[in-house]
């Protein structure tokens, strides 16, 4: 009988690949996939430079702890894989994790509600409550094409800076935590940020932005929400995929 990956990597790791095939089960049931395409990442707890990402041609939906494919910042495959991983993913997660060492996942999505505000000049506004939590924590990047060059790498790091998030003009977003659940935690107040602010503008009515003084304000009061809320958060949130679908666990 073949040994199972579980049985050659450390109970961290294996706990890791649970956590991030659980946030790619989570994107999906949000909607928030496209296709094979997008991508979130982990860093693999220990001295080694490696980082767990999707298997290139699996939906969000089949990916599971297992298929996840374990690569160091070089793009070597440091794991036994059948599949290739995503060039554009490549580059764009792995000057993340060599840059920010204290980010332990990145998540990265094309939804429409995030294209629409990264494709909009004064990008996200401070609209609502949900958007104040991150409004002083936001970076933007310009568009350089589909991400495949190594060249773009400082560009990114530099414009992310230490932020939580990253808006990639005409492109989509980018978020990043210190653990699996802190990142969809502010990915997902991200997305609906996005979301309320597309749908505000499309009521046709003069928006109400606040003011620098408050985005500040409410930050420091959500700021706590992103340790132990989060971790609050991501236990529902691995309950929640267990019922409906636990198969994401093997």
């Amino acid at each position: 009988m073949t040994e199972s990956l579980q049985a050659r990597v450390s109970p961290e790791e294996w706990q890791t690949r649970i956590d991030l095939a659980c946030a790619y089960r989570l994107i999906a049931h949000h909607g928030w996939d496209d296709l094979i395409f997008t991508h979130l990442s982990a860093r693999v707890p220990g001295p080694d430079e490696h980082f767990l990402i999707n298997p290139l041609g699996l939906f969000f939906d089949e990916i599971t702890a297992s298929s996840l494919v374990k690569v160091d910042l070089n793009g070597v495959k440091v794991s036994d894989s059948p599949y290739m991983i995503n060039p554009a993913g490549f580059v764009i997660h792995s000057c993340v994790h060599a840059a920010r060492h204290d980010v332990g996942a990145v998540f990265h999505t094309h939804t429409v509600a995030g294209v629409a505000v990264a494709s909009q000049k004064q990008g996200l506004l401070p609209l609502s409550q949900t958007e104040l939590q991150l409004h002083t924590k936001v970076g933007y990047h310009d568009y350089e094409g589909i991400a495949l060059d190594a060249d773009e790498q400082p560009r990114l790091v530099a414009n992310l800076g230490d932020n939580f998030a990253l808006i990639l003009r005409n492109h989509g977003l980018l978020s990043v935590g210190k653990t699996v659940g802190q990142a969809y935690l502010i990915h997902f107040l991200l997305e609906k940020a996005c979301a309320i602010q597309v749908a505000a503008q499309s009521g046709g009515a003069e928006l109400l932005p606040a003011n620098q003084a408050m985005a500040t304000r409410v930050h420091d009061q959500a700021v706590a929400a992103f340790g132990f809320g989060a971790q609050l958060t991501w236990a529902a949130a691995l309950r929640k995929m267990e019922r409906l679908d636990p198969s994401f666990k093997t």
